[in-house]
């Protein structure tokens, strides 16, 4: 397997040549990533030639809705889904907040629903409103000692009146990559639905939805070098089941019934830059290789998964090696079983003092519990000082690493 070449990769990203955000070593990427030329061009390209309602006769709302459907089409492809079993919505939380009213015509009053404190809100705040409408919510806890979630805890909790159960694929605090696929075969053996949350998990490389067999799967493009939109992918079957949230002339029209008011036009539009992305890091670094889509996807995914390794563990190993830190989670990357997403606190200095003196030395980072405030809270942390995060994807850089040692050393 090839090395993937960040020099590249960088060069993708005009953020890394741009005067104002080329001066940091960028670390809040699980926050938000930077876009590739493709994705700016897609955009620019919408809004300047083809602005205008979609789907119609003339050339320009012909060329807006079919790129419309390239991106609906390729993110399809890329995470081995069909096309009409994602929605894209305006975040995650917005699209979990609509399937969860769409799902309480599947339950009633009496059913268990299952949700982790590792997650962050955006995929457990809307299922606990459902114990507003009778159902009972029971919470998987974490291990308070490792931060981790057992399995053995989730089996003590299931039972058959179990409806639904909605888990973090990675963890935004802990950065544990938790066993999606087991657990969804250990829910499904209840008859009950899984929701996996992929945010803080598909930035570092797009997950293959039908071999996790979750029911339904979410995460945030503009953590994945996108525009501000989130991603929801569903069984048909069970799409095909839940009640309209849509416009009433729109019913049975799946997906579009969980999607209410419909996409975004220009950014649903401008995702077919991210497609590009990927499909020229593959020709890069497999040149003349001619694969289905998805398999190209699963040799992009590894070149990513060993860089992020290798540039994390250096700073795992410092930070673990700090008896003034507390590092959360694992110490370090074996076998893609952590994200390169870092939390930490400093003994005798808040989070927030950390993180302005981490600005000043030119790394971009933040404090915050960063909607995890669950998780914060059973490892005892201060929930409104929080933690800081130091987050990377595969265009950063050992160079980068290097930098917060330094910092950290001289702070």
């Amino acid at each position: 397997m090839p090395k993937l070449d960040t020099d590249y990769v960088r060069e993708q990203f005009p953020a890394f040549s741009d005067p104002l955000s080329s001066k940091w070593s960028f670390f809040e990427n699980a926050g938000g990533s930077y876009v590739p030329s493709n994705v700016i061009e897609r955009l620019n390209h919408f809004m300047t030639s083809t602005k205008v309602q979609p789907y119609a006769e003339f050339d320009t709302s012909a060329i807006a809705g079919d790129n419309m459907d390239k991106a609906t089409n390729f993110f399809a492809e890329m995470i081995n889904a069909d096309n009409d079993e994602i929605i894209i919505g305006g975040s995650t939380t917005m699209n979990m907040y609509v399937l969860s009213n769409a799902m309480k015509s599947l339950l009633k009053p009496g059913d268990e629903v299952i949700v982790t404190n590792q997650d962050h809100e955006a995929n457990v705040g809307a299922w606990r409103r459902l114990a507003d409408h009778g159902m009972i919510v029971k919470e998987w806890q974490i291990n308070n000692d490792t931060a981790e979630l057992e399995i053995d805890d989730l089996k003590a909790l299931l039972s058959e009146k179990t409806k639904i159960v909605a888990v973090t694929h990675c963890s935004n605090i802990v950065g544990s990559i938790n066993d999606l696929k087991s657990i969804a075969e250990l829910v499904h053996q209840y008859d009950a639905y899984i929701v996996g949350d992929g945010v803080s998990y598909a930035p570092h490389g797009f997950p293959d939805v039908k071999s996790l067999d979750v029911d339904f799967y979410a995460f945030s493009l503009y953590k994945t070098y996108g525009p501000h939109l989130g991603l929801l992918y569903g069984k048909k079957e069970i799409l095909n089941q839940l009640p309209n949230q849509n416009h009433e002339f729109l019913e049975g029209d799946v997906p579009y019934t969980l999607n209410p008011g419909g996409p975004n036009h220009e950014e649903l539009s401008c995702l077919v830059g991210v497609y590009e992305y990927f499909m020229n890091l593959f020709e890069h670094h497999y040149p003349g290789e001619n694969l289905p889509i998805r398999e190209k996807i699963h040799k992009v995914n590894e070149l990513i998964a060993e860089h992020e390794k290798e540039i994390a563990n250096p700073l795992l190993d410092y930070l673990s090696n700090r008896s003034d830190i507390r590092l959360i989670g694992k110490k370090t990357i074996t076998d893609k079983d952590r994200a390169p997403t870092i939390a930490f606190t400093m003994k005798n200095k808040s989070s927030k003092d950390l993180s302005s003196e981490l600005v000043k030395h030119g790394i971009a980072t933040r404090n915050d519990n960063f909607y995890a405030w669950r998780c914060l809270m059973s490892l005892g942390i201060d929930v409104d000082d929080g933690v800081v995060r130091t987050s990377m994807v595969h265009y950063n850089t050992h160079d980068d690493v290097s930098n917060l040692i330094k910092a950290l050393k001289q702070i």
